[in-house]
């Protein structure tokens, strides 16, 4: 059985939620043992639930926030554009990544890809 759009969408939110405010641990959580995770496209794809781990660490001690600006889902997965905020300590980086992402049957992330390049980034 595929998950529900209404599903993905508050998989959706609970991720952007969670990358705002929760612990590496906990966004890993997320994924599924065999998830892969692609960000951004182009660059080396990570696999398995410790490898996502260890890149949301890199944003862990951060103060960062997240807005969803849209989600569209459908037959188990779901697209969304959504700007995240992070405090480098040296000002505030700015990014607004499109991003998909595939679901398990129980919710779990099994792939997410994320398009941005460096030109997308900006600091205030």
């Amino acid at each position: 059985m595929t998950l529900s759009n209404d599903a993905a969408v508050a998989a959706v939110n609970r991720y952007l939620s969670l990358v705002a405010t929760g612990s590496a641990d906990d966004i890993a959580a997320l994924y599924s043992e065999d998830a892969t995770l692609e960000d951004p496209v182009g660059s080396a794809v990570l696999s398995g639930r410790e490898a996502i781990r260890a890149f949301y660490a890199t944003i862990e001690s951060l103060t960062r926030s997240t807005v969803l600006h849209t989600v569209r889902a459908s037959g188990g997965e779901a697209a969304f554009h959504f700007r995240i905020d992070t405090d480098t300590g040296a000002g505030v980086a700015t990014m607004e990544p499109l991003e998909m992402m595939t679901f398990s049957d129980d919710g779990l992330i099994t792939s997410m890809r994320a398009w941005w390049s460096d030109a997308d980034l900006t600091f205030g």
